[in-house]
């Protein structure tokens, strides 16, 4: 049975990626800081957490790196927390390296090891210096970097894993409506239906690309 990690499952996108890929008949291993019901304690910040999970686990073809925060600073760049910054790398770029780092000798033995990061276009640097751009408006300074920071790691990871069979992508979800963005914008159906087509991709799909809706590629 072909069996995938989302982490930050307990709600939201994340919940509902989960959903969907079960109702395809996969196993989901649903990762939440405080584990509950179907689900298995994964702090994304915390290497011993980490690690315990990643020994937990005995079989893993597709690892979704969704967990993520956005401390909605109050002003700008020029102002922003250093501290509430850090924080958010901590969980939005470093979270997904350290998970991908435990979990990949598991992926390699997977005969279609597939891994998304869970993005946005509000890292896309092309999108943001355009004048005409939603971006061109949008602060959160540090949450944008760190997704910055992310979509460089995808590729990179992409490019490395490239020979082994897997597929590496980001996905951007777009304005959702859940508590990390004051459940302002579209359903949860809808946003998580990128990562489930990622993590199903098939031996010729595309891989070190960066997709909201459908597989035409994003600008990173």
């Amino acid at each position: 049975m072909t069996t995938a990690l989302v982490t930050g499952a307990n709600r939201g996108i994340g919940a509902e990626i989960a959903r969907q890929l079960e109702a395809r008949g996969i196993k989901v291993w649903r990762g939440s800081r405080k584990s509950g019901q179907n689900e298995i304690q994964l702090d994304v910040s915390d290497q011993g957490s980490v690690d315990k999970a990643a020994q937990t686990i005995k079989q893993l073809d597709i690892l979704i790196n969704n967990a993520g925060v956005n401390f909605r600073p109050e002003q700008g760049p020029s102002g922003e927390s250093v501290d509430d910054m850090r924080a958010t790398f901590e969980i939005n770029f470093l979270g997904p390296v350290r998970v991908t780092q435990a979990f990949l000798p598991l992926l390699r033995h997977s005969e279609a090891p597939r891994i998304v990061m869970m993005s946005s276009g509000l890292g896309s640097l092309t999108e943001t210096v355009d004048l005409r751009s939603e971006n061109w408006n949008v602060g959160h300074a540090g949450y944008c970097a760190s997704k910055t920071a992310l979509n460089m790691f995808t590729v990179k990871l992409a490019k490395e894993l490239l020979n082994d069979g897997f597929k590496v992508n980001a996905a951007d979800p777009g304005l959702t409506a859940t508590e990390l963005s004051g459940n302002v914008g579209r359903p949860v159906e809808e946003a998580a239906a990128i990562a489930v087509e990622l993590a199903t991709l098939g031996p010729y799909g595309p891989t070190a690309g960066f997709f909201q809706d459908g597989l035409t590629p994003h600008h990173w």
